[in-house]
């Protein structure tokens, strides 16, 4: 959490706020990734790719 808080302090000093839906896009695949391969629904989300 550590980590998240030091990028989220990084967007607002550097006034950075571009990077929002680039981290935000990334963080969904990321999650999309873990839950997709060990899930049911791993058929219906490799169709999307």
């Amino acid at each position: 959490m550590d980590s998240i808080k030091d990028i989220w302090l990084f967007i607002i000093n550097r006034k950075k706020y571009w990077l929002a839906p680039v981290i935000a896009v990334l963080l969904l695949l990321g999650i999309l990734i873990i839950f997709g391969g060990s899930s049911a629904i791993a058929p219906f989300i490799y169709t999307l790719f």
